[in-house]
């Protein structure tokens, strides 16, 4: 039989000379062998050194071989065990074997049969084990290929956004810009990376479509590992006093996600022309939040966002030629970073 490169083996028995009989078949054969006298010995020591095959008689004070075979499997399900069994015990073998052994050996013990059933032991483990670690390679791989269908996704849609926004004079680099300024609040608030990652992609797409709840049904199939970057697109347009909408949201019903990208939106909002008016002032747009705070938009917020920027009441008002802030464009990635 090929070499076993010394695999470990627990042989439990309350009977010495059968355990040693068992012992000394299985280092013939190249076997590392421990001996534990009762159940309870045994599966201390598993707990100390987990050995790949356990072999236990059925009928042990105690604790029987059944028992044993219950616990081996719960705690460590990737151990190979076998039972023994007298001739009279088949019975009892078989409903081992439905409970999960692998194999059985009978008494009186031969030499050739022994070494049979625990090869066809191993050999089971060995298939049992690669073919979960297929299964959960091949899981693995789907779900790398479905990410990154999701990621292909939506970089498109973050380029169509891009896209429609250079062609509006009026919203020219907003998405980019809400970003940018979500961005540099979550990290003066020393929010998690997490929460920074999900602020970064909801700022971006915040704005998809003009109403948020078409704009959170479109992007829902996509971004199905990131409710709260969805919830930013939704809820953007909510208010801390309930009066905001789609869905009349208050106070700590609002993500924290989304209230930071609401301060950077408003913000941006009031600083840019619209078609229907011009832009307010730096100036009065940082008095706007300040007002705002409690009522509209989170204080502690509002806060990150005066820090962040500290100098902002000394920039020029934004025009269509005129950014405000004037921040980088970094690629998403990187904000996300």
């Amino acid at each position: 039989m090929p070499q076993p490169n010394a695999v470990k083996c627990l042989v439990v028995d309350d009977e010495p000379r059968l355990r040693r009989v068992l012992v000394r078949l299985l280092e013939g054969e190249g076997f590392t062998c421990a001996e534990a006298g009762s159940g309870v010995e045994a599966l201390a020591m598993m707990q100390q050194d987990p050995v790949p095959l356990v072999i236990s008689d059925l009928r042990m004070p105690q604790m029987d071989g059944v028992t044993l075979l219950r616990e081996l499997l719960a705690k460590w399900p990737d151990t190979a065990v076998l039972v023994v069994t007298a001739v009279a015990e088949v019975e009892s073998a078989v409903a081992c074997l439905q409970l999960g052994a692998l194999d059985y050996v009978a008494k009186p013990f031969h030499l050739d049969e022994v070494r049979a059933r625990v090869m066809q032991a191993l050999d089971k483990r060995r298939l049992i084990l690669e073919n979960r670690m297929y299964h959960q390679q091949l899981e693995d791989r789907v779900q790398e290929q479905a990410r990154r269908i999701e990621e292909l996704s939506l970089e498109r849609l973050q380029a169509l956004v891009h896209f429609l926004e250079e062609k509006d004079t009026y919203l020219r680099g907003h998405s980019v810009r809400v970003a940018n300024y979500a961005l540099a609040i979550a990290r003066r608030m020393s929010l998690s990376p997490a929460t920074i990652d999900m602020i970064a992609l909801g700022a971006e797409l915040h704005d998809i479509v003009e109403h948020p709840v078409i704009g959170a049904r479109v992007l829902a199939p996509l971004m199905r590992d990131a409710p709260a970057a969805l919830a930013i697109v939704r809820s953007h347009h909510e208010r801390l006093d309930g009066k905001g909408f789609p869905d009349g949201l208050k106070g700590s019903e609002i993500a924290i996600e989304v209230r930071v990208v609401t301060v950077a939106d408003s913000f941006d909002a009031m600083t840019s022309v619209r078609p229907y008016r011009p832009a307010l002032s730096v100036s009065k747009a940082l008095q706007e939040l300040e007002e705002g705070k409690s009522i509209q938009f989170d204080t502690e917020v509002v806060q990150g966002f005066l820090t962040a920027f500290p100098d902002a009441a000394a920039l020029p008002v934004a025009t269509p030629e005129v950014q405000p802030l004037h921040l980088p464009v970094a690629p998403l990635e990187a904000r996300r970073g």
